[in-house]
């Protein structure tokens, strides 16, 4: 009998249920795999298993806000319960109005703005100033009333009363009490509607005149109220636990990673090696990719992610997933916001043999500092060297090799001289001018300020002479 211990080499890999994964890396097995090939690095680690004092920094609250005090306030007292630099929340809400506000803690608070214009669910209570005849006249007003609709904000609001369009994706009609002029709705609208002005419009349309009586956010983005919503009470409780008892526990579950946040993001997974890079704010190029989703655009806003499923930053998709899958070269994605924080993850760039020989003949003094070639520089690391910054015809021209550096600057068509001010410029850095360029700087710079200066000493003296006749 064979042992079945040992496992044999098969053409087809174990299928890996994925689905009940945790956040970004749910049904990590259906994403588009680029290579399997790269070093994981030690370095990070899973957002559910972050340290405590990682875990709050990199975390939000799904917070069931009570009625009277507003949204700065309620931020304010968690900042202050919590103990940290910086609190955030996903949209206002009025004193009166209760329900859900996403509270963005520290590093999350970077995610403010994308949650802040993503769509909200509301319930509301309409009072009606008279009885109207039918419950059906009341669902036909608000079936009416969805759509791009213009908008004035209320007398009393934090914004210019400007007429402005707002969408109400869907509306339906929960409850209504004729005799008590009373009516319940559920709307699905864009960020920014007011609620309080749909129920005046209401009240116009059906010609009796109506207000909101009271209000209650259910959904804000992909968050609802049925996702762990928690109270006030809760979070100074749990903070108290941990103080007092150092049960990290209850705490861990009133806060959530930042990245529940950005589930219904397109996902692309990075190589260890590229995420520094990309919290310093470099380019995804495609030889850092591993994984991506299906039907990315260009111009998509997607979230890059690490193989332990930390969220590294937000971006704008510069290829398809067509080209992504085919290509060989270029630019994968633009960063919009870095979420993560820089050197969570070792450097790895100017590593490679290159840059290694690179930095090894600038030590020497065998290339200055701007990595060009000296006299002293090898003739083999001279024939190799293409200076594109100074290409004059804007091509990419292939380096020549075997050649001298004179032959070099010919097939490039680059210009002949360089001044060190032209390399000053564009590096910003302060640089000691030479005798020659001073003079050969004189009459074009120079000139024109003694000029300036000569006819503003006129004026004067003109000016005074004056005076002095007026006198």
């Amino acid at each position: 009998m064979a042992d079945k211990s040992v496992i044999k080499p098969t053409a087809s890999a174990p299928a890996i249920d994925t689905s009940s994964w945790p956040l970004l890396l749910k049904n990590y097995d259906q994403l588009n795999v680029r290579t399997g090939h790269y070093t994981p690095i030690p370095s990070g680690c899973s957002p559910l298993k972050r340290p405590l004092d990682d875990y709050v920094r990199y975390g939000v609250i799904n917070l069931d806000k009570p009625a009277n005090p507003s949204s700065h306030e309620v931020v304010a007292w968690i900042k202050r319960i919590l103990r940290v630099e910086k609190t955030g929340h996903s949209g206002t809400l009025d004193p009166k109005v209760t329900g859900g506000l996403i509270v963005c803690v520290d590093r999350a608070t970077r995610l403010v703005k994308s949650q802040q214009g993503a769509g909200k669910e509301y319930v509301c209570i309409l009072r009606l100033h008279d009885a109207i005849d039918s419950e059906k006249k009341l669902a036909q007003a608000i079936e009416t009333l969805t759509g791009a609709l213009f908008q004035r904000p209320p007398l009393i609001s934090a914004v210019k009363r400007q007429l402005r369009v707002r969408t109400i994706h869907e509306s339906k009609l929960l409850e209504f009490d004729n005799d008590r002029h009373l009516a319940v709705f559920w709307a699905s609208c864009e960020a920014g509607t007011y609620m309080r002005t749909l129920c005046v419009h209401l009240g116009l349309l059906l010609g009796v005149g109506g207000h909101m009586q009271e209000l209650r956010r259910v959904r804000s983005g992909t968050t609802s109220e049925n996702d762990d919503i928690v109270t006030m009470h809760d979070v100074l409780d749990a903070q108290w636990l941990y103080d007092n008892t150092k049960d990290e526990s209850y705490l861990r579950r009133v806060i959530r990673p930042l990245e529940s946040l950005l589930t219904n993001y397109k996902r692309v997974v990075v190589k260890d090696s590229a995420v520094n890079a990309i919290c310093y704010g470099a380019k995804l190029m495609l030889p850092g990719l591993l994984r991506f989703e299906s039907g990315i655009e260009i111009n998509d806003e997607i979230v890059l992610m690490t193989t332990k499923g930390e969220a590294i930053a937000l971006a704008y998709a510069q290829m398809t997933t067509a080209v992504m899958a085919t290509c060989d070269h270029g630019v994968v994605a633009k960063v919009k916001r870095v979420i993560m924080e820089r050197d969570t993850y070792p450097r790895r760039w100017g590593m490679g043999p290159v840059a290694l020989a690179k930095k090894k003949l600038k030590t020497e003094g065998k290339l200055d500092k701007y990595g060009r070639i000296t006299d002293d520089t090898p003739a083999v690391w001279k024939s190799a060297y293409v200076d594109y910054a100074n290409n004059a015809d804007g091509k990419q021209p292939e380096p020549v090799f075997g050649t001298s550096s004179e032959s070099i600057v010919a097939a490039a068509g680059m210009a002949p001289k360089i001044t060190v001010l032209d390399v000053a410029a564009k590096d910003n850095a302060p640089v000691k001018r030479t005798r020659e360029e001073d003079a050969s700087e004189e009459p074009e710079s120079k000139k024109p300020k003694k000029e300036k200066k000569e006819k503003k000493d006129k004026k004067e003296k003109k000016e005074k002479k004056e005076k002095k006749s007026k006198a």
